[in-house]
């Protein structure tokens, strides 16, 4: 194996130095373009779809749990599928091992679920074996065809208008790799991450960053962060404000 260079620690920093300049350009790029996905077009869902829960038939307005934002990741779970039915693609399995305590999500006014087609005690094995914790139905119409995923995954995004729905993002294929965190999964709604930095449409909800950040088990009504982890908040993001614009990731 031809490793690079072994340097001292001046060199070291340097390079380091070098590369970050293209790394914070990355970020500047990838908070522009989710920008650019925030003011994307939206399309009215006007069928009318069914799933199967835990605990029985559920429609798409439940998927949202009383929330204004939706993400279905359709997952490979079905027979046919390499390993049916102890085991879901491998792919798949991989996304949801990455996936963060949904709680997180939730707070940002936003849902996740997985759906396949594999019957719910399938599911329900399979979820209790692997760990996984997120909602998880089972499709019974042609959902995942009308949106882009008639096998194999992908992951579609929706907007809750009262009992209107619209369609407002679609990744697939090795788009869906990256899916997982709290952050990439917030990027792609059009909501955003909703705090105050971010480059959303005039009326769009944002609070102050960090501060509705939290434990996971601590999202309840009128629930704060520690005060020393707000109070220091504060001053990192005062410290921020005050970067030259050329140092900001």
């Amino acid at each position: 194996m031809h490793t690079p260079p072994v340097v001292s620690l001046q060199a070291w920093e340097a390079a380091r130095e070098q590369l970050l300049v293209k790394e914070k350009a990355h970020t500047r790029a990838r908070d522009a373009l989710a920008a650019e996905r925030r003011r994307m077009p939206w399309m009215a869902v006007e069928t009318t779809y069914a799933f199967e829960g835990p605990a029985g038939k559920v429609s798409f307005l439940d998927l949202f749990e009383g929330r204004r934002q939706l993400i279905v990741y359709r997952a490979f779970f079905e027979p046919g599928v390499f390993g049916w039915p102890d085991q879901a693609c491998r792919g798949c399995s991989m996304v949801a091992d990455q996936v963060a305590h949904v709680a997180h999500l939730n707070a940002r006014d936003t849902t996740l679920v997985f759906v396949s087609r594999a019957p719910q005690a399938d599911i329900a094995r399979l979820k209790a074996r692997m760990g996984w914790e997120m909602p998880w139905f089972t499709l019974t119409d042609s959902f995942d065809a009308d949106f882009g995923v008639g096998e194999w995954h992908g992951t579609n995004v929706f907007y809750r208008d009262g009992d209107r729905v619209f369609r407002t993002y679609f990744i697939n294929s090795r788009g869906d790799e990256q899916m997982g965190s709290t952050w990439n999964y917030l990027d792609i709604t059009p909501l955003g991450r909703q705090e105050v930095w971010e480059d959303s449409p005039e009326g769009y909800p944002q609070t102050p960053t960090y501060k509705w950040w939290n434990w996971h088990d601590n999202y309840v009504p009128d629930a704060a962060p520690d005060k020393k982890w707000v109070e220091v908040s504060d001053a990192g993001e005062a410290a921020f404000r005050d970067q030259p614009a050329s140092t900001k990731a």
